[in-house]
């Protein structure tokens, strides 16, 4: 794949079936929890992205034996903690991976500097320093929390931490700190969020407790609990299945099927919202693995409507409102996202990119702080034109978004930095080809 450009055009149907990479989330903690845990780990369906590879690398730098043994096979050989890593610890893109090993290194007497590609470096980190900081963890580093960046720890204090806004990356680096924090941690969160590192906490032996008071959330994690090795099943990434499946929406006389795809109901805010615009989408084989349900999820062609999108649901699909957008550019009406704001500092301003994204492909589009509406083509005898190169600014999710626009636009759309959608979905050009996707 050529690293300048990338061009998909508009053709006929996508038909097929395919299965997703692995879940990014749950990929980066099963390597994190392996190397704290003590004993040979194994892990099947590991996404192989450049982030997660990132945080593989960083494990080994922390004294875990990692070893690739087959395609998404790995093993992780722990020794019940962290040693200091001999250098400088790059995180590449990933935000997830570094917010987390930050929390886990913090529990251990040792120095780490972190730091990242141009792209993470601009990235707030404030928000997972607070609390590790309240615990006794000492950071170095630039203005504004920002990496490069060098830890300091050991000798933690135990936290009644809540979230001052809906975040899994930042409860999840409390709940790693936690492990060796004397007096454990509490963590309550207005808004559920994901709780992948809850779920694994445990197959891992930890005793996580998660209950409701008057409507918070509230997860402890009691101290001195070691973690023993375990297996796990990687389950397809939600996230990246979204973009098959909303291919299929708006491509005339598709159906598209992704296998495997973790259903987590903390994760399929997504499918809900795209059920509400009227979506073809349906699960089957639904199962369990690992302690989480996945199944099947198929999309077919769809006359979509507009809606509004409630604020709370946003941490349940904050990664999928790229896609989302364009699912809204082919309904009919507004679409109308609110409480957002978080997607402004993910790795890249999302919000801003998307407006200017669909406005270059004649989409009309209304951005504000907090909030994206998108004003669909449906009916209003004016289709997606698409016809623009879209500037990305080496984010993967805008790159693959405007992809499949084009797929279904009058005229094709070219982006910029391609090489990058590998951080979370290597094969993704392989994968919608064999679909029926003119991609090139």
């Amino acid at each position: 794949m050529a690293t300048e450009a990338l061009k998909a055009r508009p053709g006929g149907p996508l038909r097929g079936e395919v299965r997703a990479p692995g879940d990014k989330s749950i990929s980066h903690r099963s390597l994190i929890l392996g190397a704290l845990a003590r004993g040979e780990t194994r892990v099947s369906g590991l996404l192989e992205g450049d982030d997660v590879l990132r945080t593989a690398a960083a494990m080994r730098a922390f004294g875990a034996e990692v070893e690739r043994l087959g395609e998404g096979a790995w093993r992780v050989v722990g020794q019940g903690g962290f040693s200091e890593p001999a250098d400088v610890v790059d995180c590449g893109n990933a935000g997830t991976g570094v917010r987390l090993i930050m929390g886990a290194a913090a529990g251990f007497d040792l120095a780490a500097t972190f730091t990242g590609d141009g792209s993470l470096r601009k990235r707030p980190m404030g928000r997972v320093l607070e609390p590790l900081s309240q615990m006794g963890a000492r950071f170095l580093g630039r203005a504004g929390g920002r990496l490069p960046l060098t830890l300091k720890g050991g000798a933690l204090e135990g936290i009644d931490y809540r979230l001052p806004m809906a975040s899994a990356q930042v409860k999840s680096a409390v709940l790693l700190a936690g492990l060796n924090a004397k007096g454990g941690v509490t963590v309550r969160e207005p808004e559920p969020t994901r709780d992948h590192t809850e779920r694994m906490l445990r197959a891992f032996g930890a005793v996580v407790e998660v209950m409701d008071e008057d409507g918070v959330r509230v997860i402890r994690l009691a101290a001195g609990q070691s973690l023993m090795a375990t297996t796990i099943e990687v389950p397809g990434d939600p996230s990246s299945a979204a973009f098959p499946l909303v291919a299929a929406l708006v491509t005339p006389s598709s159906e598209v099927t992704v296998k495997g795809v973790l259903l987590n109901p903390l994760r399929t805010g997504l499918f809900e919202t795209l059920r509400e615009m009227g979506a073809d989408l349906t699960i089957s084989n639904e199962r369990d693995a690992g302690g989480e349900s996945v199944g099947d999820v198929t999309a077919r062609h769809s006359a979509l409507k507009g809606v509004e999108v409630p604020p709370e649901r946003a941490p349940s699909m904050i990664d999928e409102y790229p896609i989302l957008a364009v699912a809204a550019a082919f309904a009919e009406g507004r679409t109308v996202m609110r409480g957002i704001g978080e997607m402004r500092v993910k790795e890249s301003d999302r919000v801003a990119l998307m407006a200017a994204g669909l406005s270059a492909c004649g989409v009309g589009v209304e951005e504000e702080p907090e909030a994206l509406t998108v004003i669909g083509s449906a009916r209003a005898n004016h289709p997606v034109r698409g016809g623009a190169r879209v500037v990305t600014h080496g984010d993967h999710r805008i790159a693959m978004s405007h992809l499949v626009l084009a797929l279904a636009a009058q005229e094709a759309v070219e982006v910029d930095e391609p090489g990058m959608i590998a951080t979370s979905f290597p094969g993704f050009v392989e994968l919608m080809r064999g679909l029926g996707a003119d991609l090139g």
